[in-house]
């Protein structure tokens, strides 16, 4: 990917993500993941190479929860619903099922002032879900929340992932959220982005959260470090 300016963002990207495999990208700032991500959804043009994306049920969830303030949970959800055209009581009934699946049933008459950062990404979450996605893409969802909190939304979107079976490819700068989250977990360089590294997450799906604990997570943990270590230098 080369911009206008002249600057090449990634160069040489060969990635696969299957449905049923959930891929996390990690990499230092500026290394080309959320372009990456962009060009996997068709928001950016990649300017040399091939993108094949098997399906047109794209979820897209953005490091902000991006919510209307002035509508509820209820009708954010119900965003993408009505501006692809469906009829009100279809889309009430795929954003109430996406609102139990994130665990917001009760605050459906709430606005996004009202609710804790964790909500709001749930919100965000579930207003995609409604598109019910084959290829579900997360830019940082969590980094902005406290540890806590994105612990639990992990476990959340670990339960998602499992129920839904979708592909996944999730951006973040955390190593201990990649492993965890993953099946497979992609170390790229820093600018121009490359591949530096995929390494395979064997810990069985679904993730009993206290596997955070253990010396085979922990081995993972240094083993993707130690490459974005190598990739970096």
């Amino acid at each position: 990917m080369r911009f206008p300016n002249g600057t090449v963002a990634l160069s040489g990207v060969d990635v696969n993500v299957r449905r049923g495999e959930f891929v996390t990208v990690v990499g230092p700032s500026g290394c080309g993941k959320s372009t990456l991500l962009r060009i996997a959804s068709g928001l950016e043009r990649a300017s040399e190479g091939t993108v094949t994306v098997n399906t047109d049920r794209i979820g897209f969830v953005f490091q902000d929860a991006t919510l209307l303030a002035w509508r509820d949970v209820q009708r954010n959800v119900e965003l993408l619903a009505e501006l692809a055209g469906e009829r009100k009581n279809k889309r009430r009934a795929k954003a109430d099922a996406a609102i139990e699946l994130v665990g917001l049933s009760g605050f459906e008459k709430h606005l996004p002032k009202q609710l804790s950062g964790g909500m709001k990404m749930r919100t965000s979450l579930a207003r995609s879900l409604t598109l019910d996605p084959e290829l579900f893409l997360f830019d940082e969802p969590f980094g902005a929340l406290d540890e806590i909190t994105r612990e639990r939304l992990n476990d959340e979107l670990i339960r998602l992932f499992v129920k839904q079976g979708f592909a996944g490819m999730f951006i973040t700068h955390s190593v201990s959220e990649a492993v965890y989250l993953s099946t497979k977990v992609v170390v790229m360089s820093g600018r121009p982005g490359r591949i530096v590294k995929t390494i395979d997450i064997p810990l069985p799906m679904p993730r009993d959260p206290d596997v955070r604990y253990t010396a085979e997570f922990a081995e993972l943990v240094g083993e993707v470090s130690h490459a974005l270590r190598e990739g970096h230098a």
